[in-house]
């Protein structure tokens, strides 16, 4: 499984080397999950960084570039970073993440899942004179995303980069986590999520938000909305936020894994299904294209991570898999934490529930799972069948 990382500082002066060793160090965080590659991107203009092997080839890598300035103190840029487990295309640097939309790099995008239209996107945009260089799913992605963008730019619309981002992944079939970065729109960064898990962590310098939770902004409705910094907002119906004039200080983290984020904050908004994620000049707003399904939270809430920096390391432990078998019994409390209601003895999955209808429809159920997820559908077999009066695969 890959492993996805982005940093926005905003209005948080950092040095240059200060920001690398963030992203370095949260690839390192994810080692865990499995990888053959990595890679960066940084700068406005955009510059990548990819390599073959371990974190620590990357690292050396960018130590050994005597182009970077490392000492530069910028007040605000977006750096992107992942960690790639080959499923399309052998482990080399091409075929590396981030990926970018063309040689200049105008759009880039790193990548957690599997995109099963690709070739179809693929065939449509060579048909439109893109050319490829990766074997990649995900280059689809990013370059469909700078499609969009010049086809605006033809027709004399305006779409920010949000809604870029929108009109993608709305073609997009199959499972992902992704994090934007572009040269059109310096200091933005757009994230969303269907089917992989996506985190964000906020950290300001005295912990001044003053709310703790974020409105699901829905396509078509005016509300009013509250912004990161708490201050109030009115949405207007093409989906922009009116934003206050006053600058705050404020740093964003994104990442598929917890481990990457916690050593910076605790405090973590879980991104759902369909939710696409924005930063435009310092303010996150949460936006979904779909409408609200009834009993569905309108809101995102600010979570408190209740793991320290030790327990995502090996600790006592010779392997990680060792370590994951003794934790197995906390391991399955916090899968049912924000699912199981006992008050109300209600059970909520998410990822079922734009599929109630179908799935009441259906005359048997198939599981399909390798590894340990075998051995849960194995375990799990005769009590959904049990439940559900379906023929369970």
């Amino acid at each position: 499984m890959c492993g996805i990382f982005a940093y926005l500082n905003y209005f948080t002066p950092k040095t240059r080397g200060d920001i690398l060793e963030c992203l370095i160090k949260a690839l390192e965080r994810m080692e865990y999950r499995g990888y053959d590659s990595a890679g960066i991107s940084f700068n406005q203009p955009i510059d990548i960084l990819k390599q073959r092997g371990r974190v620590n080839a990357l690292r050396s890598r960018v130590l050994e570039n005597s182009s970077i300035k490392y000492s530069e103190k910028l007040p605000t840029h977006v750096g992107l970073a992942h960690t790639r487990w080959a499923t399309h295309g052998e482990p080399n640097e091409v075929n590396s993440h981030p990926q970018r939309s063309d040689s200049g790099n105008q759009f880039v995008v790193v990548h957690n899942g599997i995109i099963s239209n690709f070739k179809e996107l693929k065939h449509f945009l060579e048909k439109h004179n893109y050319e490829f260089e990766s074997e990649t799913d995900t280059e689809v992605i990013v370059k469909f995303a700078k499609y969009i963008y010049d086809s605006k730019v033809k027709e004399g619309d305006a779409l920010n980069f949000r809604e870029i981002v929108e009109e993608v992944v709305a073609d997009l079939d199959g499972a992902f986590a992704l994090a934007f970065s572009s040269q059109h729109f310096p200091g933005e960064i757009v994230v969303a999520r269907r089917g992989s898990p996506l985190i964000i962590g906020i950290r300001t310098p005295s912990n001044d938000i003053e709310t703790n939770f974020f409105p699901v902004v829905y396509e078509g409705r005016e509300e009013e909305c509250v912004g990161s910094h708490g201050d109030t907002r009115t949405r207007s119906p093409s989906g922009g936020v009116k934003l206050s004039p006053k600058a705050h200080q404020i740093e964003y983290f994104f990442a598929s894994d917890a481990s990457a984020i916690v050593e910076h904050t605790k405090r973590v908004i879980y991104l759902e299904d369909n939710d696409v994620a924005a930063v435009i000049n310092g303010v996150l707003t949460i936006h979904r294209t779909k409408k609200a399904v009834k009993g569905e939270s309108r809101f995102r809430e600010i979570k408190h991570l209740h793991m320290e920096l030790e327990e995502i390391m090996k600790g006592e432990f010779n392997y990680f898999m060792q370590k994951e078998i003794f934790e197995q019994p906390e391991s399955v409390i916090n899968t049912m934490r924000g699912r199981v209601n006992y008050r109300s003895n209600e059970v909520t999955l998410g990822g079922l529930s734009d599929h109630i209808k179908e799935i009441r429809q259906a005359r048997r159920l198939i599981f399909i799972a390798c590894g340990t997820s075998y051995h849960s559908a194995l375990a799990t077999r005769q009590l959904i069948e049990e439940l559900t009066e379906l023929r369970l695969l």
